[in-house]
C-alpha cells in the first residue's frame, strides 16, 4: 500500500505573510501606486484563498482587470523575493520531514500561485523531501480537485492531508482524504479532526492514525 501525507503551506509548513508582505509593498511603491502599503496581518487575513480572492480583497479599489494585473506583478517579485529571503519555518521542520520521509511519500497542494512552492523548495533545498506538488496557479483548479489530482497521479492508496483552515478540511473531504490540523497555524476547524499543536509532533501522531 502507497501511503502518502500532503501539506499546506502556509500556517503548516511555514509563515512567509512578512516576507510577502514585504515583497507586495515593495512592488506597489515601485510601480508608484498611491495605495497603503501591504501589511503581515492583511497577509494573514487572506492566507489559504485563491489568488483571484487575494486580488478583489486587497486591490478593491482597481477594476477587475487592474487587479489581476497587479496581482501577477506583485507574485512575480514575492515569488524572487521568497526565493532569497525565505520565510520562517515551523520548528523542527526539516527534521520532522526526514523522519516522515522514511514512512510516507510527502508533497504539497497549496491555493498559491505558481512558483510558490517552488521558491520555498529552492530557498531551503527542501527538494529532495517532496515526491510532487501542484497549486492552483498551475492549473486554476479549486485545492479539492488539486489533492485528489495529485493522489492519484502518485497512485497513493493512502492519504492524509495537513492543513489550519477551515477551506483546507473542505477541500480533504472533497478529495476524499483523511484530514490533519495544524492548530498552530492561521485557523480553526469546526469539526473535531486529529491535531497538531506543533508540527513536530507529526510523527507521533502518525503512528496514533496509521493502523493499517
Amino acid at each position: 500500500m502507497k501511503k502518502g501525507i500532503i501539506f499546506d503551506m502556509d500556517g503548516t509548513l511555514w509563515d512567509s505573510s512578512e516576507n510577502v508582505a514585504a515583497s507586495w509593498t515593495e512592488k506597489i511603491r515601485e510601480l508608484g501606486l498611491d495605495i497603503p502599503d501591504i501589511t503581515k496581518s492583511d497577509v494573514m487575513g487572506v492566507m489559504g484563498l485563491t489568488m483571484d480572492r487575494i486580488a478583489d480583497i486587497l486591490f478593491s479599489g482597481f477594476s477587475k482587470e487592474e487587479r489581476m494585473e497587479l496581482l501577477d506583478q506583485c507574485c512575480i517579485h514575492e515569488n524572487d523575493y521568497l526565493r532569497e529571503h525565505g520565510g520562517e519555518l515551523y520548528p523542527e521542520l526539516e527534521k520532522t520531514l526526514t523522519r516522515l520521509g522514511e514512512h510516507y511519500g510527502l508533497y504539497i497542494v497549496s491555493n498559491c500561485q505558481k512558483g510558490y512552492i517552488e521558491a520555498f523548495l529552492e530557498h531551503y533545498g527542501f527538494d529532495r523531501y517532496f515526491a510532487d506538488i501542484e497549486c492552483y496557479g498551475n492549473n486554476l483548479m479549486e485545492k479539492g480537485d488539486n489533492i485528489a489530482l495529485l493522489a492519484k497521479r502518485n497512485g497513493l492508496d493512502k492519504a492524509w492531508y495537513v492543513g489550519d483552515i477551515q477551506g483546507d478540511y473542505d477541500a480533504t473531504m472533497k478529495a476524499g482524504l483523511d484530514f490533519i490540523h495544524s492548530a498552530y497555524g492561521f485557523g480553526n476547524i469546526k469539526q473535531t479532526v486529529p491535531e497538531l499543536q506543533q508540527f513536530s509532533d507529526l510523527p507521533e501522531l502518525m503512528e496514533k492514525l496509521d493502523i493499517q
